[in-house]
């Protein structure tokens, strides 16, 4: 219990620190908000999809190197993406439900999506393969950045916008992550057929650099977003910790103990299902108010007081672990 408990605190620290040199550079004048639209993009558009991309072609290559059925773990990975997408789905219609008079107000369109929507790729993937000895784990964070890719071109984009033109299968279909798994797919079937080759492995590499800056890039427009908010107002405002109480404590315990009864999912898969969804508001969330230019405050306020507080609520909760 307790190496399960400082594990998860190391990692989400060692996350945290990445925070730092964002603030920094912003407060001695040489980064500016200013360019946290681009950033963005790339890390939406690049980065992300590449991770995802690598995470399938690994798990191929070291499926194999154990001796694991590939077709097998195919399968769960199929179950993984029906579980997290009607999960999450059912949360977002329900706090609809209860929320849909007072959608004019932008915050309460903003709980919707941020209770649910987590810090999945970035705070997920390190810490689901750092606590789940299994190379489908990084399948499981790439297949959840999926589904919820989903929801947040779609819903995400209209809890911003309050444009209900998003919501659609085009806007579903279309967004950086599904379009990756065209790439992904194929990069799991073949991946230990081609792993081999030096040529291939040397793309493969490069893919995967690109997929680690996610983490780190994340966390600079975070620290730059920080140096460029009032801190006062930041801890100051309830409503905030509302949403950090539903997405880091509420949503997690609920998906974990939806999948527990099921006698057909392994302990891997229900590890993960707690890990990933366990982590803070999606920084997502605020990369599509970036680009969008709607509601970029109140985004950022959630993803940074939630992930200030991540390192508390994490450890915490991932002790559900030992039930296992």
């Amino acid at each position: 219990m307790l190496e399960t408990f400082l594990t998860c605190l190391i990692r989400v620290i060692v996350s945290l620190c990445f925070i730092i040199p964002g603030f920094v550079l912003c407060k001695l004048k040489r980064a500016s908000a200013n360019h946290l639209s681009t950033m963005s993009t790339i890390l939406v558009y690049v980065c992300g999809p590449c991770m995802v991309i690598y995470a399938f072609y690994n798990a191929s290559v070291v499926a194999v190197e154990r001796g694991m059925d590939k077709w097998q773990m195919g399968l769960e990975m199929l179950y993984f993406a029906i579980a997290t997408l009607l999960l999450q789905t059912l949360a977002i219609v329900v706090l609809y439900l209860i929320l849909k008079r007072k959608y004019d107000d932008a915050k309460y369109r903003l709980l919707t999506g941020a209770s649910v929507m987590g810090n999945v790729g970035f705070f997920g993937l390190p810490l689901v393969m750092a606590l789940v000895d299994n190379p489908i784990a990084a399948c499981y964070s790439s297949i959840y950045v999926l589904t919820m890719n989903i929801l947040v071109f779609t819903v995400g984009v209209f809890c911003l916008t309050n444009d209900k033109s998003y919501i659609s299968i085009k806007k579903a279909v279309l967004n950086p992550t599904t379009i990756a798994l065209v790439i992904a797919i194929p990069a799991f079937i073949f991946g230990d057929k081609i792993a081999f080759n030096d040529t291939v492995n040397v793309f493969a590499q490069a893919v995967n650099l690109l997929g680690q800056m996610t983490t780190p890039v994340c966390m600079l427009i975070l620290g730059i977003r920080l140096a460029t908010v009032n801190f006062k107002n930041l801890w100051t405002r309830p409503f905030i910790y509302l949403i950090c109480f539903l997405k880091m404590i509420v949503f997690p315990i609920v998906c974990f103990f939806a999948v527990y009864w099921l006698p057909f999912l392994d302990a891997d898969f229900k590890k993960a299902i707690l890990i990933i969804s366990s982590v803070p508001c999606a920084s997502v969330i605020l990369n599509m108010a970036e680009i969008h230019h709607a509601e970029e405050e109140l985004a950022a306020n959630c993803v940074l007081v939630s992930t200030m507080l991540c390192f508390i609520t994490i450890p915490v909760v991932t002790l559900l672990l030992n039930i296992l």
